[in-house]
């Protein structure tokens, strides 16, 4: 479709939602940038209203000089003011990071009451040069379908899948960006009083622990670069396990699981039980793990109890593409983004939690303790659907730390936002017109 054809099919569709040409949107808690900031001035240069509500220092820093709200009450209260604040003033659309943050979980159900369109973004599905942009959630609370040959039909009917321009996600600029959202925050009891952090830990502690634990990683970096070649050269097979963040909304909300430990011990009880016998595991720190909890010693514990401590490797970093060698014979993940890149290159994996990829054809569907053994690899066809059909309706090339992956990302992101429908949603209308006609 042309681009003019999309432009009028699109106010077309507007005007049969009664959706007004001006969008009035509300942002709340967005990522540790500028990223909002830069998203906002592109919206209003396209004569569209933008407000925000700051919940904590380091919101109101990002945001800058532009007029903000400021909700610094208690979070109990917080429902009625978002209520307040949507029946004076209209809003037509909001935009959140992660729907399940507590300053988000009251949203759905005032969206609805307004009619209003929920914007989520997050992160990407597919990394590294990748966000993801969707109406009503994300991870577990996407709306992408489950089914293999609904992708299978769907890409046929989307435009050629374009290459995305690379974007630097460098570990040393997000933890930048982490510093300066979160070292104003030290002072939120004065400013924002009412303020509870989604984490873990208040942000001076976060900060102390990453300080603590960045300070060591070079020296980690050696001795794992050396362990991970060493394992590579043996050629011996493996299985690979990545840890998440406790913290992990995807963790959280989206899998059986309270936090890492218990998933460790769950693995490594089947490993020891049903695995081959040479094989090994291996078992990958996250990159911004604060350093807490000891998961060396942790891991050290667990597996001598099961006897399977010659058989068992610790990584605090590592280059994933390189240990989705040959010789890894499958990745066992909850539901990281590190299994789609385990999909990407062929490696047989397992989601215990909700995955969007977690799917026939994609993924093992029997059972970790089967898994060891039978493990299979992802239907490569099938998964070149998949990918090209997320891309089409749910990710943005760019990022939200460097200012080119900023740059790139945010005329797409307000492109995608100012529709009257989204990219999902209208192919999903076009898959089920074209099994209408074949019917």
């Amino acid at each position: 479709m042309s681009g003019t054809a999309t432009k009028f099919a699109d106010q077309a569709l507007r005007a049969d939602l009664d959706l007004p040409e001006e969008r009035r949107f509300l942002f709340l808690q967005g990522p540790t940038s500028h990223f909002f900031y830069k998203l906002a001035q592109e919206l209003r240069s396209r004569g569209h209203r933008v407000d925000k509500v700051n919940f904590n220092l380091g919101d109101h820093l990002y945001w800058g000089a532009q007029k903000a709200f400021h909700f610094r009450r208690d979070s109990s209260q917080l429902a009625d003011y978002i209520n307040q604040l949507f029946a004076h003033n209209q809003y037509t659309d909001v935009l959140v990071l992660g729907e399940n943050r507590p300053v988000h979980r009251c949203l759905k159900e005032i969206v609805a009451k307004y009619n209003a369109q929920l914007h989520v973004i997050e992160e990407g599905y597919l990394r590294p040069h990748w966000l993801t942009l969707e109406s009503h959630g994300v991870n577990g609370h996407s709306q992408l379908p489950k089914d293999p040959n609904w992708y299978r039909k769907a890409v046929k009917l989307i435009p050629k899948c374009e290459n995305s321009d690379p974007v630097s996600n460098a570990v040393w600029l997000l933890a930048l960006h982490e510093v300066c959202y979160h070292l104003p925050n030290i002072l939120n009891t004065i400013f924002y009083p009412g303020y509870k952090t989604h984490r873990p830990m208040i942000s001076g502690l976060e900060l102390a622990g990453w300080a603590w634990r960045f300070m060591k990683m070079p020296r980690w970096e050696k001795q794992d670069a050396k362990q991970i070649a060493a394992l590579v050269d043996s050629e011996v097979a493996y299985y690979l396990l990545p840890l998440q963040l406790d913290s992990d909304a995807q963790i959280i909300y989206h899998s059986p699981f309270d936090n890492m430990a218990q998933i460790i011990e769950k693995v490594l009880r089947s490993f020891a039980k049903h695995s081959p016998s040479a094989a090994k595991l291996v078992i990958k720190n996250h990159p911004l793990d604060t350093g807490y909890f000891n998961f060396k010693q942790f891991i050290n514990t667990q597996a001598k109890k099961l006897a399977v401590s010659e058989r068992v490797l610790y990584l605090e970093s590592g280059h994933l593409p390189t240990l989705f060698d040959a010789n890894c014979k499958g990745v066992v993940t909850i539901n990281s983004t590190v299994g789609t890149s385990s999909l990407i290159h062929h490696c047989p994996t397992i989601a215990l939690g909700d995955a969007i990829y977690d799917m026939q054809g994609l993924t093992y569907q029997h059972g970790l303790d089967k898994f060891w053994r039978q493990g299979q690899a992802p239907d490569k066809a099938l998964f070149d659907a998949f990918r090209k059909v997320v891309i089409h309706t749910t990710q943005l090339n760019g990022g939200f730390y460097s200012v080119q992956g900023v740059k790139l990302a945010v005329p797409a992101c307000a492109d995608i936002m100012t529709q009257a429908q989204s990219p999902l949603a209208m192919l999903k209308d076009q898959v089920r017109q074209a099994d209408d006609k074949i019917q």
